[in-house]
Parts: structure tokens; sequence; C-alpha cells
């Protein structure tokens, strides 16, 4: 059901460039493009820029619509206790129509569908005439992250033409409140298992709106990916920092050993509290810095920081 994205080398490289990534955020939200740059350099294919009119990679027979989708996320609570659960992505394509709602919904589905397969045809052949001599490897990616930019999951599945006769349609009248409409909406469901699959919004622009299910954390092609204030063992925790702020933290201390950048940190803490705005980011691929859980936690708890790189940047001010 789910397909292999990274061999070992990838996955390890796309650690580091996601981590180096959220560390030039600076808190800011995560946009599709940023993850799909991150992709393409750990597999070392040209980025072709996310998009959502054109197919987000097509290289070499590969044809990737890549499709990201935030959780909210939760300080007790991995980001992994979504896995063997169902969510719905707000939109797969926004390139579909519905002439009349008033058709019986079955009816519409089908419609539905048949323009969800041009569209899926339409991105094939795409993919096949870069690469004509390669059979074409149609996929969706799914990269589902959460607020704090620490925890990322990422899978990749079979991009497949939906069979209309393997579904059943009902409309859903969701009724006018307060400021809102009444709104009209296609909810499709699976026959076998009776699971919705697909809601087709028909109010602020007609959308496919998918279901899917996100793999086991015991899952072999289901990737785990911790960009942020990694837990290693019980008593450290791996801050990724980037390589510009690694080289002048070691030049304030001397070294990055644990024990002296925890001290430096808790050091900090005491005596400048309430600074909160780091220099600016430059350029260089994430480093790890472990410290200890005790001053990572005091950190949490007495700066109000977005990343571990605002917290090193934090650090070398205080260090000026």
């Amino acid at each position: 059901m789910y397909l292999k994205a990274f061999s070992e080398d990838e996955f390890s490289l796309a650690k580091k460039l996601l981590s180096t990534q959220v560390a030039s955020m600076m808190g800011r939200k995560l946009e599709e493009g940023d993850w799909s740059s991150v992709y393409c350099l750990a597999k070392g294919i040209p980025d072709g820029k996310w998009s959502n009119l054109n197919i987000d990679v097509n290289h070499g027979g590969l044809g990737l619509e890549l499709k990201s989708l935030r959780v909210t996320g939760s300080k007790s609570k991995s980001l992994k206790s979504v896995c063997g659960t169902t969510l719905m992505h707000p939109a797969a394509t926004r390139s579909i129509r519905i002439n009349n709602d008033s058709l019986p919904a079955n009816e519409v589905m089908v419609d539905v569908f048949n323009q969800y397969a041009e569209l899926i045809k339409s991105r094939t052949q795409k993919v096949k005439d870069l690469c004509p001599d390669v059979e074409p490897d149609m996929r969706i990616g799914w990269l589902i992250w959460e607020d704090n930019l620490e925890e990322f999951l990422y899978f990749e599945e079979k991009m497949e033409i939906p069979n209309a006769e393997d579904y059943i349609a009902e409309w859903n009248m969701t009724p006018a409140k307060g400021a809102r409409k009444a709104s009209k909406s296609l909810w499709i469901y699976d026959k076998k298992d009776r699971k919705k699959r697909y809601s087709v919004t028909t109010s602020a622009g007609v959308k496919i709106q998918p279901y899917f299910d996100v793999p086991l954390p015991s899952d072999e092609n289901l990737y785990y990916f911790r960009a942020q204030s990694e837990p290693i063992g019980f008593d450290t925790v791996r801050l990724w920092i980037s390589a510009s702020t690694a080289k002048a933290l070691r030049e304030k201390l001397g070294s990055l050993d644990k024990s002296i950048v925890s001290g430096a940190f808790l050091k900090a803490i005491e005596e400048h509290k309430y600074e909160t705005k780091g220099p600016e980011l430059e350029d260089g691929l994430a480093i790890p810095v472990d410290i200890s859980k005790e001053s990572h936690e005091k950190l949490r708890a007495a700066w109000d920081t977005v990343s571990d790189e605002h917290r090193a940047q934090l650090l070398l001010k205080t260090l000026s």
C-alpha cells in the first residue's frame, strides 16, 4: 500500500536538510515549497518547485504530487499518535467543476471522478513526455507536521484513479450559522468499509478533499523526522542549529561539549531571562549540538523561542 521513498542515505540527508530548513524559518509557517526543496535535494534531483497547478516532481519517470497537512501539536504526545488514523486534506485539487448540484449524488460523483481521472491522465502524460522510455511512476506524497516544527511524518502511496463503482455518495447540507452561509458538500464513501474517502465542496470554490490513512509507526515506508530538540537517551536533548551559529558558539565557548553548552544556557537563563530577539540567521547546513535535559526544560520554560536556532542565537547574544 505504501511505497519506498528514500534510501538510508537519502533519509539521513533529508533529516539534516529539514533541520536546516526549520532553523532558517525562525518560526514561520511551513509551506509546501519548503518540503519539496528538501525532498529534491535529498534525492539529488532537480527541484521543480511546488505548484498547485502542475505535478510537483517530474523526473526520470517519477511523477509526485506533494501534499502537506498541519496537525495541532501536543507536548504530551508524539506526532506518531496520528499513525493508524484517517486524516482529511483540505484540497487535493481545485481543477473540478460541479455544473448542477441538484442532480442525484451518485451521478455527480461519477462526473467528479471523470474530471479527476482526466487530470491524473494529463499529469501522467507530462511525466511520460519528459521520460518516454520509462513507465510513469505516479505517486502522492503526504507530509504531516505539527506547530512547533519539531516532528514530521512522510509517506508515499500510488496515485490512482478512483473507480466510481467502488463508492457511494450522499449530499450533505450544512445550515447557516451566524455570519456563515449554508453550504452543500458531496460526501463519498467506500462501499466496502463505509469509510468516508472524499468530500467535494460546492461553495467558496469546488475542490476535492481526500481522506487518507496514516501508516502504523512500524511501517518501513513511513519516515519519521525529528528536526528540533531531539531526545537522545535519558538525559540528552540534541539541538539542530545552523553551521554559522555553531561556529560562533564554538568560538565563544571554546567547545560544543554537552556540559559546556548546557552550563552556558543555564547561566544565560539566570542573567538574561528576558532577551527574546536574536541576530539574523546566516546560511549553513544544520549542526547537532547536545545539551542536558535539565537545561532544555528550563530553556523552554524561560525563553519565548520558536526553534533550536533561535535558542542558540539568544545564547550567542548573551555571550557578546
